[in-house]
């Protein structure tokens, strides 16, 4: 599903570059759980933008259902976004001016789905997460967990192949991030959606399939394949 071939990134610095990811070949399937770890200034959150097509690489090649990313138009890069990637962020990034129900509904619109059927998919995710009493709030007057459970939601409404989620239990104690990642792992095992997320916690990286180690910029090519360890 998602092949890197040798990809680096650089931004320049007086005479020179300063690289954040050096060399990376990298292969997804279709559902897999991926974590990406790392220390600070590893290149984590870069890698994932270059996935989620918010970056682009500065050299190499980057494969998304064996079409090749950098030389697809910004008409079909955009399309491919819309409807095949769902983004989850730290900060939750909800639209403050906009109701829970239109929060979820906003990718819907830039689908150009009809009203009814958008109706019946955002009445369908609410539903799921228990959120049908909250649909007419504010993010501001959610619990950081609910602001979360929003951002998934919203991921999900046009039905992705693959979820990139950035530190997603960053902002959240551990009640709520334990139900956010028992979250991803269903809807990973039960609706087969790929995930790959960034995260710090050791916790929440054993709830994926495979670990993958940034350092530098490097990729440690002895990735920790979970399944092979009976991690469940």
């Amino acid at each position: 599903m998602i092949q890197l071939r040798n990809v680096s990134k650089y931004y320049p610095a007086g005479f020179g570059r300063v690289y954040v990811l050096r060399n990376v070949t990298l292969d997804i399937n279709q559902g897999e759980f991926v974590s990406i770890m790392g220390p600070s200034g590893s290149g984590k959150s870069t890698l994932l933008h270059i996935l989620g097509l918010l970056e682009e690489p500065s050299e190499g090649e980057y494969f998304f259902d064996d079409q090749p990313v950098q030389k697809l138009s910004e008409k079909r890069r955009t399309e491919l976004h819309r409807t095949q990637i769902g983004f989850v962020f730290q900060a939750y990034h909800l639209i403050d001016e906009l109701t829970v129900y239109e929060n979820i509904e906003t990718p819907l619109l830039y689908k150009g789905l009809n009203g009814s059927e958008r109706k019946s998919r955002v009445a369908e995710l609410l539903d799921r997460f228990n959120m049908v009493a909250k649909k007419d709030l504010f993010p501001a007057q959610l619990s950081g967990g609910q602001q979360q459970l929003v951002g998934i939601a919203r991921a999900l409404a046009a039905g992705p192949s693959v979820i990139f989620a950035d530190e997603p239990t960053g902002n959240l104690h551990s009640d709520q991030a334990r139900d956010i990642m028992e979250l991803f792992r269903e809807l990973n095992q039960k609706d087969g959606v790929t995930i790959v997320q960034v995260t710090h916690s050791e916790i929440n990286a054993e709830y994926g399939t495979r670990i993958l180690r940034l350092k530098d910029g490097w990729l440690d090519d002895s990735a920790v394949k979970l399944s092979e360890q009976g991690v469940k």
